[in-house]
Parts: C-alpha cells; sequence; structure tokens
C-alpha cells in the first residue's frame, strides 16, 4: 500500500531578508521556522532544507540497514545513524556523509560494512538523492 506523507512551508519576503516556516502535517509533530540564515550560516534555533533532508536520511538508512541486518539473522541490538549533508550556496547540496556505528551480535566488521553498504544504495531516500555524492562511515562496536 502506497503513503502519502505532507509537508506545507509558508514563506513572507525576499529569499535574504524573508523566513517562514515549515509544518510537519501528516505526523502534526510540529512546526518549524526558516531562513536563507539559518540554511547558508547559522541555524540559530532554525532548520533548513538541508537538516530535513539528514533527518529522513538518517532515519531511511536505519529502518533498511536494520531490515538487511534481520534478514540476514543478525538483528541490530543498537544503531546510531548520522547524515551530514553539505549545502554550498551557488552550488546546491554537495555532498552527503553517513556515519553509523552499532551493536550487531554475531557479524563480523567486513560482513557489518557490506550490509551497510546495501542499505547505502538500497534505502528509498538515497535513492531519491542518487545524483549527490553519498559516502559512508560504518563503525561496528564490541
Amino acid at each position: 500500500m502506497a503513503t502519502t506523507r505532507t509537508a506545507t512551508t509558508n514563506w513572507k519576503g525576499a529569499l535574504l531578508d524573508g523566513s517562514g516556516s515549515v509544518s510537519l502535517d501528516s505526523s502534526g509533530v510540529g512546526t518549524f521556522d526558516v531562513s536563507w540564515p539559518s540554511r547558508a550560516e547559522e541555524p540559530n534555533g532554525k532548520t533548513s532544507p538541508e537538516e530535513l533532508i539528514a533527518a529522513a536520511h538518517s532515519s531511511c538508512f536505519s529502518m533498511f540497514l536494520s531490515s538487511v541486518l534481520a534478514k540476514a539473522g543478525t538483528p541490530p541490538q543498537s544503531l546510531e545513524t548520522k547524515a551530514d549533508v553539505t549545502f554550498q550556496p551557488g552550488e546546491g547540496i554537495t555532498g552527503i556523509v553517513i556515519s553509523v556505528r552499532a551493536q550487531v551480535p554475531g557479524i563480523t566488521a567486513e560482513q557489518f560494512q557490506a550490509s551497510a553498504e546495501t542499505a547505502k544504495s538500497g534505502c528509498p531516500v538515497s535513492q531519491a538523492l542518487a545524483a549527490t555524492p553519498i559516502s559512508l562511515n560504518a563503525e561496528l562496536l564490541s
């Protein structure tokens, strides 16, 4: 069954001196302020499209990796995934780095790396962002 998720942004003013808010409509979990300075300079308590992409990517990757590991008979005890999305004004999003640290009993570091690579290429958000260079740092904790 297909699902659709919705967010709405209300913006006022020009790019450099305007501002807006993005509401997460489907979940209703909140409305977050956005502005050009929060995107291209310091966040100052506001979010950006890149931070929202990072949230989507880190959660999608974690879900996909959890599935890959469970299907291999080695479900994770824990996964901590961070996504760093780099935005360069005038160029756009120039790269994404996914860093995952995991506790997975019964798996070797090589098996974990292979599973993480599968998740990197297979997660739907990675696929949607395929035009952007995505790199992976995977660490299996003991």
